[in-house]
Parts: C-alpha cells; structure tokens; sequence
C-alpha cells in the first residue's frame, strides 16, 4: 500500500506540472481543465466507491446481498428507509460494522412529513405512546384498504411510517436530541458481523438508521473498491430520495450501477429516466455504468412483459455492452442453500428460520420458496430431459420445495444461479475491477491530457524554432533591424492615422463619454446665461441707448427697445459660446495628447527617432486651427440672433399675441415711464424668441459644426503626419545606428535567455510526460501515449515563414522564463 501511495503521489506531481507549464503560457491559460483534474482525482485516489442507485424496491439490496453472496443488506417489499449502507474491505478477522442513527429531530420530521402524506390531522409527536398507537392503527388499516404494503405508494409510505415509529420505540436508548449517534458492533455487544448485520436488517432498526458501514472480507471489495446501497429514488419522503442524487453527483463517486425495473414494471418510469440523465451530467463517472435489469424471473412468466423488456434494451441501450438481466432473490437464496442440505430443510430451518416462523402454529412460506416452485413449474429455463419435476397440489409450498430440491439435488440449485444471471454480473464486475478498472482510469486521464500537451507542444516548438532562426550575430541583428525599419515606420503611421480616427468616430457617434461631459456644460452654460441675461434684462438701459442714438427724438418706439435688446443678447450669448467652445477644444485637445503619449506606436517612435516625429507640435497647432474656426463658427451663430425668429410675427402665434399685448401696454403714454412699467412683458417677448433660437444652437446645429470641423481637421492632419513619419527614414536610421549595437547585443542575450528557458521547459515537460507514459506502458496502453518533443519533430509545421522574420514580442513570449 505504501508502494501504490508513493506511485500515486509521484503521478500526481507530473500531471500537476504538466499544468503548471499550461498555466505559465499566456495563450494556453484559457484551456479547461476540470476534466483533467477530475481524472487525475479517480487515477489516484485509494477508494473506487460504486453507487447502487434506482427505484423503490428495485431490488438494489438483494443485488448487493447476492453479489457478495451474504445477507449484509435489508430487503423487503414496501421497505423505505433513508439509510445509506457503505461496504469496505477488512480482512477475515477484522470484520466489523459501525452504526449511525438518525437524530430524534429528523425522526420526528420524517414522521410528521409521512403522516401529513398519508392525511392523518394529528399533530406528530413521537414520544407520545398514544398518538403512536392511533397512527399504527391508521397505517394498518391503509395497507389493508390498498390490498397489502407493496400494492401502491400510499400503502409503502403507511409501511414506512410503521417501521420508523417501531425504530424509535426500539431504539430510542441509542438516539440522541439533535445529533447522530455512531456505535460501534462492539458497543451493541455483538461478536462477528453476521449477528450485527441481523440486527441492521430489521426493518425497524433499519428505518432509524442513518448510515450503515460494512467492513467485509470479500475478493470484490479488495483495491479500495466501495459499494454503497442507496434509498430508492422514489423513496415516500422525499428527502431521502434526494439523498441518492445528492450521491450521484458527488465527485467522489467513480461507477453507478443502475437497477431498473422495467423487467417487472413493463416501461422506465420518469424517475429513473432522471436518474439516468442525473448521471451523465457527473463527469466523475463517465461511461463506468452498469445498467441492471432485475427481477427477470417476471419475464418468464410474461411473454408480453419480455417483449417490451427486449425492446427496451434493443432501443435506449444499444449503445452500452453493460446491460445485465438478472433476479436478485434467485441468485443470493440459491448461493445461501448451496450449503444447506435435507437435514435441515434445505435452509426452512436454518436460512429462512425467521420467515417461516408463524403465531398459530403453522408455517409461513417464504417469499423465495413460492418463485423457487413457480420456477420450477412455468419458468420453461429446466429441460424436461435433464429435470423431471412435478409441483403437487396436495401438498404445500414447503413441502415441494423441501421434496423437490431432495429429488434434484445440487444440479437444480447450480442451474437456478445460472438463469438468475446473478453469476453473469458478478464475473462482470470482478473482471472490471480487478481488470479494466486500473487501465480505464489511466487511458481516461491520458485522453483529458492529450489535447493539453498537444497544445504545449506545439507552444514551445514554435516558440524554439522561431527564436532558433533569429540571427546570432551582431552585424545581422543590425542588418535585419534596419531591414525591418521602414515597415516599422509606416506602422507607426498607421497606427497614428487609425488612433485619430478612432477618436473623432467616437465623437461623432457619441460614444466619448469625457467629450460629451464637457459638451453638455457648454450647453448648460448657455440655458443658465439665456435665463441670467432675461432676468436682468434692463428696459429703462435700452431706452437710454436708442434715445441716445437718435438726439432729436424726445422718445422712442417699442421696435427701438426690441433691437437693443436683440443686439445686446445676441452679443452676451455670443461671448458665452466662444469661450465655452475654447474649454471644449483645450480639454479634447489634451486629453487627445495624453492618450497619444502612452500609446505603443509613440512609444515605437521614440525607440526609432528619439522624438515624437513632431506629433505633439502638429497636434497643438491643429488645436489653434480647430478653435479659431470654432470661435468664428460661435460669433457667426450667435450673430444670427439678431434676427427675429422666422415664426415671430405670424397671425395665431401666441408671440404675436405677446407683441400686441405689449404694444398696447406701451402706446399709454409718450415718456419712458410707460416702455419701462412694461419691462415684464417686454422680457415674456424676447424669451419667447431667443429660447427656441438658443435651444436649436446647442441641440443641433452647433455640435454638428464641432464634429464636422474636427473631422475636416483632425483626419487630413493625421494622414498628413503618417506620411511625414515615413519621411523620416534617414533620420531614423542614422539614430539606430547609433544605438543598435547596444540593442543588438541585448536582443540577442535575451533570444538565448529565453531559447535556453523553452529548452529547459520543454525538457521538463518531456520528463514529466515520460513519467506519466511509463504508468501507461505498465498498464499497456501503448496506444494513449502522450506525446514528447523532439528537435526535429516532422509533424510540426514551421511556422517561421508566418512572423516574415520579425522577432516574436515579449509578450508572446511571456512566461517562457518560467520554469
């Protein structure tokens, strides 16, 4: 065992490198690997758990029992307990079983949810004898009423409620409040396992236990194999049907063998076709299902029931040569009496001693007895030839039994085994375990890492060859690094031409949410300057300016004040708009320089000239140009003001109205004092004009005055300045033959740095793969080798010709350094 830790730990290690390497390739870290972990986890872990899994009374403990060929497990018709039962190893002398209960608690919530079932009113409490006793009477009269305890749902869940109220009077000296008490067999005072399975297969005491753990000595438990019975997945409460899924989906589960009961029911019910979807979604068990159809003997006894049976198979599991047919009860009770012998019965007095045990004296039959004479009688499995048996009506079930198998002898019990197909799945598992379960397991992780170390390979290879290719030489690093140079240049150009255009786009569209912010003040600028310069609006001032300009007049008309007003307005606004289109020019123009200085290809060009090409000089006077224009654009828009809204004097309008209104306010006298008193209505006046006037401005007109001016400036510029940085080639090549020895040296010290990193990696990863092969080749799967990397491997594609001979960027090859 200590040797199988070691190999395991060791193969965990290298698979866990393997990753680490993946982790450490920038490219490859997206790859997914749950599956890998999750195959690595079954590869090495020391337990293999099998889950029994299906529907209610599906015969999943008998199954057990007769696999194992011991009665470890209950089983009984309209049997429902929410117990799991787990089955270890242990050698011969150290078998042992441990015992959980469930809590008083969960008792009494599985109770009250039963008897809430069933409809019974009172309020459930279990420590109460006699509601006890009243719900007892009501579960027997239910199971009578459904015409016996396994006859419908409703009669299982009275049989449930039964046994759990019978296991907690039994039982309540070992059941704690709110916890679960583990006990061991010793504790019970019993001395071998047999006598502390007896007492756990009690259906009462089965009813109250929450866990069972068996430690078994059997060839079918040996290298950490785990078999665990579960509740059935219809189970009457509910929760303990949950608990069967829960264990499904558990990661720690490896293999499922599915019980079914379509060879007695007829059809998959819709439990356990969610039981079958529930297990595909674990990828912790895969294709490691063993699908079981028991109960068979129903089908020789029922063409129509076979037929469907046949046709089931033939249609939902064609796929899967792990389809079994087999009849639990048969296959374990013909391994039982193959000990027994006439003396006692043939196991009446001694394997069935409980069952036919009877208060009045007379003897019970045995389930198994009736479908051992019904076998014999109708099942057409014995040739007449071989096995010449008659079951009479004169005499009872025992009696036949007990004369047949004195006629027949051990020939009849070895064929039962053999038509209950119990021996068939039993060869079927111990072949797996012993000898497919190891290599499946292996070639499962090796198939989750292939494409993982395909992807690897192929990484490091590329990398290897094209830093292998890079020149070696000083004169040839500076010979291709000029070489290089002017396509540098024009990608600067580029990058310049298309980063303007980017920017500009996004202000056109709207999508420059800095740009907006600042746009969206100057608009807020102007509304609150509007709404300032009405509210303080002065009509005695704009009387003092017409009367001044014409001195002759002693007075002045209402159309006189009106222009002033427009003038001045129009003015003011005007003064707002050109300094808040300068604010939005600067703040553009020096966010646009910021975003210029940290990009790549100002960056580039700095590497190539030693400046920035004159980008920052261009850009500032494209500044000046673009808010001289803007000013220009501003006065001209403001200008327009002055003019009277198109709509101002039309009939109906309710400025029009307005004018009127004012008009006749201000015809009252000839002096200033009547223009003045009407100064409210003078204001209501220009408000109803200039408000739509500015309104359009800064909606509409003016911002597509901003996006087309900075379009017709700023994208001509950028082409402009592209062409101008690949003008500069012979600057740019004198100013790297000044610093490209330096260059060249450093380049290629760190081509070989990283060369001798991806070599070494690649020398790491070929050990680790190595190592994980070896464990493969033992196992011999040669065919799921996992590939290594060599010098000169033909399969990889050169790549070379792809980079046209520029070196790989250090962020391709970022983490090559790793190791």
């Amino acid at each position: 065992m200590s040797e199988q830790h070691s190999q395991c730990q060791n193969l965990k290690e290298q698979v866990e490198f393997i990753l680490q390497l993946l982790q450490q390739e920038p490219a490859l870290r997206s790859q997914d690997i749950t599956a890998v972990q999750t195959s690595l986890g079954k590869a090495i872990s020391p337990k293999f758990e099998i889950v029994f899994a299906g529907a209610f009374s599906a015969g999943k403990s008998m199954l057990i029992n007769a696999l194992l060929e011991r009665e470890l497990l209950y089983s009984a018709e309209g049997h429902a307990t929410g117990t799991e039962c787990k089955i270890e190893y242990a050698q011969a002398d150290k078998e042992r079983v441990v015992l959980t209960f469930l809590s008083k608690a969960e008792i009494q919530e599985q109770a009250s949810s039963l008897s809430e079932q069933l409809g019974f009113t009172t309020a459930i409490d279990i420590n109460e004898a006699e509601i006890i006793s009243l719900l007892h009477q009501g579960c027997e009269v239910i199971i009578q009423q459904e015409g016996g305890e396994s006859k419908s749902e409703r009669a299982k869940q009275a049989k449930a409620l039964i046994l759990l109220l019978e296991g907690y009077k039994t039982n309540c000296q070992h059941i704690y409040t709110t916890n679960n008490a583990t006990y061991s067999m010793e504790q019970f005072n019993f001395s071998n396992l047999k006598e502390a399975a007896g007492y756990a297969r009690r259906g009462s005491n089965s009813a109250v236990l929450k866990r069972i753990e068996y430690y078994c000595n059997h060839p079918l438990l040996q290298d950490g194999n785990v078999i665990i019975d579960t509740p059935g997945i219809d189970a009457p409460v509910e929760k303990d049907a949950q608990l069967t899924y829960t264990k499904i989906q558990h990661p720690d589960t490896s293999a499922v063998v599915c019980v079914l009961k379509p060879a007695a029911a007829g059809d998959m019910t819709k439990e356990e076709t969610e039981l079958l979807e529930t297990m595909r979604e674990n990828g912790g068990i895969r294709d490691r299902v063993f699908y079981v159809f028991n109960r068979i003997d129903e089908t020789w006894y029922n063409t129509q029931l076979r037929q469907r049976l046949d046709h089931l198979i033939d249609g939902q599991f064609r796929d899967t040569n792990r389809v079994y047919k087999t009849s639990g009860l048969l296959g374990f009770y013909g391994s039982q009496i193959k000990q027994t012998s006439e003396q006692d019965r043939f196991g009446l007095d001694s394997v069935f001693a409980e069952s036919v045990k009877s208060l009045d004296g007379k003897e019970e039959t045995p389930q198994f007895v009736n479908e051992f004479n019904r076998y014999c009688a109708n099942s057409g499995k014995l040739s007449h030839s071989q096995f010449r048996i008659s079951v009479n009506s004169f005499e009872t079930p025992n009696e036949n039994y007990v004369r047949i198998l004195s006629q027949q002898g051990m020939p009849l019990i070895k064929q039962l085994i053999q038509d209950s197909g119990i021996e068939e799945f039993r060869a079927a598992i111990a072949r797996y375990l012993t000898e497919e379960k190891r290599p499946q397991l292996f070639q499962n992780l090796a198939d989750d890492l292939e494409d993982i170390c395909i992807k690897l390979k192929k990484n490091y290879q590329f990398v290897q060859r094209h830093l292998d290719s890079q020149p070696r030489e000083i004169e040839s690093m500076k010979a291709q690094e000029l070489q290089r140079l002017n396509q540098q240049l024009q990608q600067v150009g580029k990058d310049f031409s298309q980063h303007i255009t980017e920017e500009v786009n996004q202000i056109i569209n709207i999508t420059c949410e800095s740009f907006e912010a600042d746009f969206r003040q100057l608009q807020s600028r102007m509304i609150r300057r509007l709404d300032e310069l009405l509210d303080t609006f002065s009509v005695a001032d704009a009387y003092r300016r017409a009367t001044i300009s014409h001195p002759r007049n002693a007075t002045a008309p209402l159309i006189a004040i009106l222009v002033e007003a427009f003038y001045y307005l129009s003015n003011q606004l005007e003064d707002i708009l050109v300094s808040s289109s300068q604010q939005v020019v600067t703040n553009l123009f020096q966010r646009l320089i910021e975003k210029i200085r940290k990009s790549e290809y100002y960056r580039q060009l700095y590497r190539l000239l030693g400046n920035d090409a004159g980008i920052e000089q261009e850009i500032k006077v494209t500044e000046k140009i673009v808010s001289q224009t803007l000013m220009s654009a501003a006065s001209v828009e403001c200008d327009r003001f002055v003019r009277e809204s198109p709509r101002f004097y039309d009939e109906g309008t309710f400025s029009i109205y307005q004018f009127r209104q004012t008009l006749l306010q201000t015809s009252q006298g000839y002096d200033a004092e009547s223009i003045v008193e009407a100064e409210p209505a003078i204001r209501q006046l220009l408000k109803l004009d200039f408000e739509p006037k500015v309104s359009q401005t800064i909606r509409k007109s003016f911002r597509q005055t901003i996006n087309q001016t900075l379009k017709t400036h700023l994208l001509p510029m950028a082409e402009n300045q592209a062409d101008d940085v690949l003008q500069q080639y012979p600057n740019a090549r004198a100013y790297l033959e000044k610093t490209l020895q330096q260059e060249a040296e450093e380049k290629i010290l760190n081509n070989q740095r990283l060369l001798n990193a991806v070599e070494q990696k690649i020398e790491a990863y070929n050990s680790a793969v190595s190592s994980i092969n070896s464990y493969l080749q033992a196992m011999q799967l040669y065919e799921y080798l996992l590939p290594v990397i060599s010098n000169y491997d033909s399969e990889v594609v050169d790549t070379i010709s792809k980079s046209n001979g520029i070196l790989v960027s250090d962020g391709l090859l970022d983490g090559i350094a790793q190791v």
